[in-house]
């Protein structure tokens, strides 16, 4: 799919920003929707209030209660690494405030399925526990709630998720996406909401006067767990979301963290003290996630819980190796789906399907979803990858596009034909489905249907945002140090990227299908090293080319101990 580059427009910088801020910078923040140095201020006394999270402080007395009367609590994780850090956060400030019989269950995808089903409920009761929590998930739970509720088990859903046209008849429902909240950030992921919760229940404890007799909680010590949720989760960065996340950033890189992220940036071959959000969601919560995709999403659990770096080190290392095996698989899966889709004899961009489903008997359940980004990325378009399930059932994952709602769409099609999805579930960019095999085709098609309903030509057409082009001199360090550290930059708040054309001074293969380039701007005699990750090997390395267009980012490469200005290449086209 080629794509388009587009320069993001801009009004003046005057005016609006302090002087000692870079113009370059200012010119980036205003793309992004900053219009004053107010809205830079990421302090943590600009958080918004728990007291505007709806049922916040009914959670709070609930749990309050429960550490009153020392009832066994059951903490009900999801298998990703949003749901690993809630789960982990959840259980140690239950515990720091007092609670001695809190343990957690996260179902295994392959046998139980998402969220808090019957049979996750049959297996939490085993312990006899007074109280379940959600974290990440129970927003659709209606069975499982109803489960607990025979066996006279409380439950408190804490969720992020989009609600379904019924929720489940819970003890206590917090989630920002419910009907009737009106806190103000809907895009907290489900280690926020349940930091808020914290948050809450310690006011409630200060209240009841509870630390009188106990040390105080610093739940400070929890946000580099919500910044890690929050970024590989890949929710929108809002101020409030980029608020958590730039605390936990700052205590991450003043080693003021838990040993387990300290492990898992060590098998990353990241340093601490120079961490960006991007290094926690492409190096860290990749090694989670790659626990619940293959094997049991306690290892990355256990791996956060853990209080030592000896023991941490050890349950990353576990992580580390099930992230190679998972890529892969996801290799070998990748290149299938794009056999398959090379034998559908596209004639080009605009003779590509609306929307794409991809089945192969055989595929691993548990990278569907990767594979589902990865064909949506090469095709731009909303993409579902399915997986044998069980009982007859294939198990989909969903990844879109900017302007089309998977979710909404899932609904769509459950509403115009009753009964052909079984299950369905997500958000806007991503969501679950599991349907019988025989429905496939039918599903399929009526998906395509419904993406036609909702798609235009603009939405199909990749669009890369660029804050423009650089002159030779801000090609230096000092200013890509800046803009390394002047976000958190994430979803809907992005690194930013230039364009430009280069000429080629050098090019060659490293690590067998990343482009190493050393590049001239046009009109300047310096050269600037450069890589592009995943090129097309069909046409890179290219000797007769002489001149390109990239969008890149500006970024620092460390080697040795010496740094250096590197460009990041996100988009490579040939031009002479």
């Amino acid at each position: 799919m080629q794509k388009l580059i587009r320069r993001r427009e801009v009004a003046s910088t005057e005016n609006f920003f302090d002087t000692d801020i870079h113009p370059l910078l200012a010119r980036v923040y205003r793309g992004r929707g900053i219009v004053s140095c107010d809205q830079l201020d990421l302090s943590l006394e600009c958080l918004l209030s728990p007291t505007r999270l709806l049922n916040a402080d009914r959670a709070a007395v609930m749990l309050a209660d429960a550490l009153t009367r020392d009832d066994r609590i059951v903490v009900i994780g999801d298998f990703d690494a949003d749901g690993a850090t809630s789960t982990a956060l959840a259980v140690s400030a239950l515990r720091a405030f007092g609670a001695r019989h809190v343990d957690y269950l996260v179902p295994n995808r392959f046998e139980y399925g998402y969220g808090l089903t019957p049979e996750i409920v049959a297996l939490a009761a085993v312990d006899k526990p007074n109280l379940i929590i959600t974290v990440d998930n129970g927003i659709s739970s209606l069975d499982g709630v109803a489960a607990a509720k025979e066996l006279g088990i409380s439950t408190l859903i804490t969720d992020h998720h989009l609600a379904g046209r019924e929720l489940p008849m819970a003890n206590v429902i917090v989630n920002p996406n419910q009907p009737g909240c009106e806190f103000p950030s809907k895009n907290l992921a489900g280690v926020g909401v349940i930091f808020y919760i914290m948050l809450a229940l310690r006011a409630e404890l200060r209240a009841r006067e509870w630390f009188e007799q106990r040390p105080p909680v610093n739940l400070a010590q929890y946000l580099d767990l919500v910044a890690l949720g929050t970024v590989a989760d890949v929710v929108p960065l809002d101020r409030n979301n980029r608020i958590l996340v730039a605390a936990g950033l700052r205590r991450i890189r003043a080693s003021q963290c838990r040993p387990g992220i300290l492990a898992l940036l060590e098998v990353a071959s990241r340093q601490p003290h120079s961490v960006v959000a991007s290094d926690l969601g492409f190096a860290v919560g990749p090694r989670i996630n790659a626990a619940g995709r293959l094997e049991d999403m306690s290892i990355g659990i256990e791996c956060l819980l853990c209080e030592t770096l000896v023991g941490a080190r050890a349950q990353a290392d576990k992580l580390h190796q099930l992230n190679q095996d998972r890529r892969i698989i996801e290799q070998d899966m990748q290149a299938e789906a794009i056999e398959i889709i090379a034998r559908l004899s596209f004639k080009g961009d605009t003779d590509l399907p609306i929307a794409m489903t991809l089945y192969q008997s055989g595929w691993h359940q548990g990278v569907i979803g990767i594979l589902a980004s990865r064909i949506k990325d090469r095709l731009h378009r909303p993409t579902i990858a399915f997986a044998d399930g069980d009982s007859g059932e294939i198990k989909g994952s969903a990844r879109s596009i900017p302007g089309i709602h998977i979710r909404d769409i899932l609904d769509a099609v459950a509403t115009r034909h009753p009964g052909l999805i079984t299950r369905f579930g997500g958000h806007a960019m991503a969501a679950g489905l599991t349907l019988r095999t025989e429905d496939y085709e039918a599903f399929s098609a009526a998906f395509v249907v419904e993406v036609t309903r909702h798609a235009d030509e603009v939405q199909l057409q990749a669009v890369i945002e660029s804050d423009g082009a650089l002159v030779p001199a801000e090609f230096e360090l000092e200013l890509a140090t800046t803009l390394r550290f002047a976000g958190p930059w994430g979803q809907h708040f992005s690194e930013p990227m230039f364009d430009g054309v280069f000429l080629v001074v050098s090019q060659r293969l490293v690590g067998q299908k990343h482009l190493k380039l050393v590049l001239t701007p046009v009109g300047s005699k310096s050269m600037l090293d450069a890589i592009a990750f995943n090129v097309d090997l069909d046409r890179w390395p290219a000797s007769e080319v002489e001149e390109v267009e990239i969008a890149y980012r500006l970024d620092v490469n460390e080697f040795r101990g010496q740094r250096s200005v590197q460009l990041m290449v996100e988009h490579l086209v040939a031009l002479s």
